[in-house]
Order: structure tokens, then C-alpha cells, then sequence
């Protein structure tokens, strides 16, 4: 038996290794790609020597102009990189909720968590101002994400609905009432602030920059390797809440807790990134059809898929209507909508 089991175990092993270094050259390609591409068109190859020569200063002689390092430094490097940090929130946020919910429509914009975090990014940006500096914007998100999770739970509750799979009606609910409120704070609002805020609901990174992207990391960093050790309880959890308790898990308070992980990816990535639906809904399906349902494949998994996807949807969304910058919000709408579709085909 062990001399089958071993070179087995080796083999799952080196290729599930081998599919991890694949994907991570597709990530870094991407972003070298992606920076690459909009209205100035900049070869991969100047992009690879702006960045070893702001890394490591004089080890490359510069036959470029500052106004193309400053393209790829100060604007489309930050930028792209936000790109992913988000799209991995999501892609992991998705993966984790789809689990623990036994749902396979459940991500963060349909439980309402995303428009939690908007309403509260909302308030900060035209009520209440900066009190507490750059991390008024993710703070406030933070709580209006977290509220929106307790009273999706609190209706769900209220409605009798004790399986978690009813949460994603509740959670839609939650959303349509809390966008209506987030609406009313826009029209109460600063009229010339209106503009901005609208356009920043529809999803988009053009104002990103380094000094923005340490907050996103330092939430999806330890959040995620937090869901990632959690991979065997919520594949407990997938399998029905009798047989996670069976296991010995306490199902509500772990929900819980899994609930308040996500609200708090999510209320920072929409405070840095806006509005971006459809992302955890349909990384996690397309991880799955090829790694299998294992979370500790599929959350890592979902999280680099969502980088790479969000990387291109705003690529694309930087070129499509060039020089102009289209939300990306319409781009991963448009594409979710069309999987949507194609999964409720393929379930049928």
C-alpha cells in the first residue's frame, strides 16, 4: 500500500506545485502585459527596465523619457496592482461564502456585503469627511460591509429561513434597500462631489497609487491565509450544517465568523476599488471545474483567477473607449452577466 500511496502523494503533489508556479507566471505576465496597455502604448520590454531601475537604481542604463516612467511607475503599476489585490478579495471572498452558504450564486455583491461597504465608503466620502485620514474611507466601508452581513442574517433569521442557502434571497433584499439609502445620501450630498461618487460606485482604479495598496495587502494577507487554514471546516460546511456539527463544528458561530472575514475584505477592497460585482461569483466555478471542490485548492486558486481577471478587465476597460477610462464595473457586469447565463444553462 505505501509503496503506491507515496509516488501517488509525490505526483499530486509536483503537479499541484507545477499548476501553482503556472498561474503565478500567468499572474506576473499579466501584470507586465497589462501595464503595457492604454492610450500610450509601451513596450513589455521598457516596462520590465522602468521597473528593475526604479528597484534597483543605476543597474540599467535608461533609454526611455520620465514622462513614460512616470506612465509606468506612478500610474499604471499601482494601478494594475490594485487591480489584482482587489480581484483576489473577491475571487477568495466568493470561494469562502459559496461554501459556507452551500450556495453556488453566493458572493459578496449578491449577499448585499458589497453595498455595506459602498453605503459606508458614501457617507465617509460626502458627510462625515476624512476624521480619521486615509483610513476614514476603508474604516467606514468596513462597518457598513459588517452591518449589511449581520442584518442579511438578522432577516434571514426573521423570515424563518434556517438553511443557509436561503441567505443569498436575503442578502438581495438587504442590497436593493441599502443602494436605495446609499442613493439618498448622493442626492443629500454635495452636488459637485456627485459626479465623482457616482462614477467611483460603477467601479474604477484610476486613482490608485503605492501608498494605497499597503491597506488592501494588509487585510487580504492575513484574512486569507486565515481562510485558507479554515479550507477543511468549510468543506465541512459545504457538505450540509448536520454533517459539519457531526464533525464537530459550531456551525452558526463559525458562519459567523466566516461572514465578518468577508466584510472585512470586501468594505476594504470596494473603498479602493468601488463597486466590482460578478468577480467572486464566477471565479470560484471556473477553479472549481478544473482544481475539483477542495478548498485548499480552490481558495488560492479563486484568489489568483480573480487577479488575473480584473487585471484584463481593466485593461480592457483602459482601451475600449481610450483615452477616456470606462468604469470597470460595466466590464465585469457585462462579462458576468453572460456567465450568469451560461451557468444557469449548464445546471439545466
Amino acid at each position: 500500500m505505501a509503496e503506491t500511496t507515496v509516488p501517488s502523494l509525490a505526483r499530486q503533489v509536483g503537479t499541484g506545485t507545477g499548476i501553482a508556479l503556472c498561474v503565478i507566471a500567468v499572474l506576473v505576465a499579466s501584470i507586465i502585459l497589462a501595464v503595457s496597455v492604454g492610450a500610450v502604448a509601451i513596450p513589455p520590454g521598457t516596462v520590465w527596465a522602468i521597473a528593475f531601475d526604479r528597484l534597483v537604481p543605476g543597474l540599467i542604463t535608461p533609454d526611455w523619457s520620465a514622462g513614460r516612467a512616470n506612465i509606468v511607475w506612478e500610474i499604471r503599476f499601482p494601478r494594475v496592482i490594485l487591480a489584482g489585490l482587489v480581484g483576489a478579495g473577491l475571487g477568495l471572498v466568493g470561494a469562502a461564502l459559496q461554501s459556507v452558504t452551500r450556495n453556488p450564486l453566493a458572493d459578496p455583491h449578491l449577499l448585499g456585503i458589497s453595498s455595506g461597504g459602498a453605503f459606508g465608503a458614501i457617507a465617509a466620502l460626502l458627510h462625515t469627511g476624512m476624521f480619521l485620514g486615509l483610513l476614514t474611507v476603508p474604516l467606514m466601508a468596513f462597518g457598513g460591509a459588517l452591518a449589511a452581513t449581520l442584518l442579511v442574517l438578522g432577516v434571514a433569521r426573521l423570515a424563518g429561513a434556517s438553511s443557509a442557502d436561503r441567505l443569498v434571497l436575503a442578502g438581495v433584499a438587504v442590497s436593493f434597500v441599502i443602494m436605495a439609502c446609499a442613493n439618498i445620501l448622493i442626492f443629500l450630498g454635495d452636488p459637485r462631489a456627485t459626479h465623482t461618487v457616482v462614477f467611483w460606485m460603477l467601479g474604477g482604479l484610476g486613482l490608485a497609487q503605492w501608498g494605497h495598496l499597503l491597506w488592501p495587502l494588509a487585510v487580504l494577507l492575513p484574512c486569507g491565509l486565515w481562510l485558507w487554514s479554515q479550507a477543511g471546516r468549510l468543506n465541512a460546511m459545504s457538505l450540509g450544517d448536520e454533517t459539519a456539527a457531526s464533525l464537530g463544528i459550531e456551525v452558526g458561530r463559525f458562519r459567523l465568523t466566516v461572514f465578518v472575514v468577508a466584510a472585512l475584505i470586501t468594505g476594504v477592497m470596494v473603498a479602493f476599488s468601488g463597486l466590482i460585482g460578478f468577480v467572486g461569483l464566477m471565479m470560484p466555478h471556473l477553479v472549481r471545474l478544473v482544481a475539483g471542490g477542495d478548498n485548499a485548492r480552490v481558495l488560492p486558486a479563486s484568489a489568483l483567477a480573480g487577479a488575473v481577471f480584473l487585471i484584463w478587465a481593466d485593461a480592457l476597460a483602459r482601451v475600449v473607449v481610450g483615452p477616456e477610462d470606462m468604469p470597470i464595473g460595466v466590464v465585469t457586469g457585462l462579462t458576468g452577466g453572460v456567465f450568469f447565463i451560461w451557468m444557469m444553462s449548464r445546471r439545466r
